[in-house]
C-alpha cells in the first residue's frame, strides 16, 4: 500500500462512579508513539463523552473525516484487575442507570431480534501480543450492557459496512491511580504496562490491517 496507513484510537470521558478515566492518558500516550513501525501509519485519537447521543452522532463523523482502516477502542471495566480483550458485542444495553447525560435506554437491547456480532479472529491474536509483554490480559465474552458494549456494537456495524474499515476491537482496562499508578488493593497494573500492552496490540493491528486491505 502506498498511502498511510489509518487507525482510530478512541477512549472514554469519566462518568458516574469514574471520575477519572485512565483510557484517556493511554490513548493520548499511544497516539503519541514514534516508532519506526508507525512512519507509515497514521495514528488519530477521540475521546467519547459516555453517552448514546456522542457515539450515534461521532463515530460516523469521525468515520467519514479520518477514513480509519482500522479502530482500535479502550474502555474502563472499573470492577476488573486485568486487561480484558472484548471478543464480542452483546446485543444489550441497560436501562437501570443513565448514561453521562442522564439519559436512559429505552429498550434492553440495541437491535430488535438481533444476535451478538463478533469482533473476528483477529481478537485473540491481539490478546497474544497483549501477553507478550507481561501484562495479566485475558479473553472476555461479556463487554457489559453500558457505552463500552455500545460503542463495540456500533463499532462491528461500520466493519460491516462499505466505508473503509477492515477491523476494529474493544479492550477494557483496570482502574488506575490518578498518577497512573495501580489501583490500590484493586490491580497491580499501572499506566505504564497498558501503554507497553497498548503499543503491542497496535503494532499487531497494524500488521493485520495491511493484511485485510491487501485481501
Amino acid at each position: 500500500m502506498s498511502a498511510k496507513l489509518r487507525i482510530l484510537l478512541t477512549g472514554f470521558g469519566p462518568f458516574p462512579g469514574a471520575p477519572f478515566n485512565p483510557t484517556m492518558p493511554l490513548v493520548k500516550r499511544l497516539t503519541a508513539l514514534r516508532r519506526p513501525a508507525f512512519d507509515d501509519v497514521t495514528l488519530t485519537s477521540h475521546i467519547f463523552d459516555v453517552t448514546y447521543a456522542a457515539v450515534d452522532r461521532e463515530l460516523p463523523e469521525l468515520i467519514a473525516k479520518h477514513r480509519p482502516q482500522a479502530l482500535l477502542m479502550f474502555g474502563l471495566a472499573g470492577r476488573s484487575a486485568h486487561l480484558r480483550i472484548e471478543s464480542r458485542a452483546r446485543n444489550a444495553i441497560t436501562t437501570r442507570f443513565p448514561d453521562a447525560g442522564r439519559q436512559h435506554a429505552r429498550k434492553g437491547s440495541i437491535e430488535d431480534g438481533g444476535d451478538a456480532q463478533l469482533f473476528g479472529p483477529h481478537s485473540e491474536k491481539l490478546l497474544r501480543a497483549a501477553l507478550m509483554t507481561g501484562i495479566d490480559a485475558r479473553p472476555s465474552r461479556d463487554a457489559g450492557s453500558y457505552l463500552c458494549n455500545y460503542l463495540s456494537w456500533r463499532a462491528i456495524e461500520a466493519v460491516n459496512s462499505d466505508n473503509g474499515v477492515h477491523l476494529a476491537q474493544f479492550v477494557h482496562v483496570p482502574p488506575l491511580a490518578h498518577d497512573g499508578t495501580a489501583a490500590a488493593g484493586r490491580s497491580s497494573i499501572t499506566l505504564e504496562a497498558l501503554v507497553d500492552a497498548g503499543e503491542a496490540m497496535l503494532l499487531e493491528l497494524v500488521k493485520l490491517t495491511r493484511q485485510a486491505a491487501r485481501a
